[in-house]
């Protein structure tokens, strides 16, 4: 009796979670992407975390707590975040930091690694160039996922933060060489 190895079947499908962190709102992407590079979407919001007048420490919870329940749900086998920029206001940026640290923990608490991209490289990757404007990026994810209608900007953003990490990961697995050494020394 000889064991047979079917080489028709393909892995299934991953499903990627894209979270684009903010304070007043927290967009949310998840897409699918098959063993061909081929991506679907799956699902998109805004968390609106700062409702009802929700002080600070309340809308980091309403953060990790409105992701656990999405991961829950639709149970995301990778996540990916973006990465903290300098921004010209620092209590903004500091905020940013603790909202994007609220999504990040939601993910580990769930057992999940977290990747990081920057928004140069989300932009590259969705619409061909770092200097994208969001309604440029906004246009190119409902185009690459056939959506219809308009897309919320957080939303549009998290969508990119998942296709990204898509092509990043089909990438680094033809290449072979992993993504921390694609990054240019400075």
């Amino acid at each position: 009796m000889t064991d047979t190895v079917s080489l028709t079947s393909a892995p299934a499908a991953v499903r990627i979670l894209g979270i684009d962190p903010g304070s007043q709102r927290t967009g949310v992407g998840i897409v699918d992407v098959d063993a061909r590079g081929r991506i679907t979407h799956v699902h998109h919001q805004a968390l609106a975390v700062s409702t009802g007048g929700a002080d600070f420490p309340e809308r980091l919870k309403r953060i990790f707590e409105g992701l656990c329940a999405i991961m829950d749900e639709y149970a995301p086998a990778e996540t990916s975040v973006e990465r903290v920029f300098m921004a010209r206001n620092a209590d903004s940026a500091l905020k940013l930091g603790q909202a994007r640290g609220a999504a990040i923990c939601a993910a580990v608490v769930r057992g999940m690694i977290v990747h990081e991209y920057s928004p140069s490289e989300v932009k590259q990757a969705v619409v061909g160039s770092g200097r994208a404007d969001k309604t440029q990026v906004q246009h190119m994810v409902a185009a690459m996922l056939g959506l219809k209608g308009p897309l919320q900007a957080d939303a549009a953003d998290a969508l990119a933060m998942a296709i990204t990490h898509a092509h990043t990961r089909a990438s680094t697995a033809r290449v072979g060489i992993p993504r921390a050494a694609w990054r240019r020394r400075r």
